[in-house]
């Protein structure tokens, strides 16, 4: 009988973290092939801002490499990529509340929150892996 926390042999907060991984890609492809757009939807203005672009094209290579390098490891791998996650999204969540001040509330709640969820799911899955 398997564990109650695994599904089909599966570690259910790796499928999280499959999912988080997935999502990591996608929102990484957007960026770069659409910085204006990515940018503009995530509320952080819409005009032509070619420095912008430039560093929404780096988040997006950043989210890439990270979901790409998840998806693509082995069980040792993920341990790795999962703690890299982690790293980044506390940062990301630390450097969203320190510019609180300078953004609308709905851009900081919508970033901070994103960033915490994803936190959130690569702690369970640093805990997951100490744990076993």
């Amino acid at each position: 009988m398997a564990d109650a926390k695994e599904v089909d042999g599966r570690d259910k907060v790796d499928g999280l973290m499959v999912n988080l991984a997935r999502g990591r890609v996608a929102l990484g492809l957007a960026a770069i092939a659409a910085p204006k757009l990515t940018v503009k939807l995530m509320g952080l203005g819409g005009a032509a801002d070619p420095g912008r672009d430039y560093v929404a094209r780096m988040f997006g290579a950043r989210e890439v490499a990270l979901g790409a390098g998840y998806l693509l490891s082995d069980d040792d791998g993920r341990r790795l990529w999962a703690r890299l996650g982690l790293a980044v999204d506390s940062i990301d969540v630390t450097s969203g509340l320190r510019t609180r001040k300078a953004l609308p509330l709905w851009v900081t709640a919508g970033a901070v929150g994103i960033a915490a969820g994803a936190a959130g799911i690569g702690a369970a899955k640093v805990a997951s892996d100490i744990l076993r």
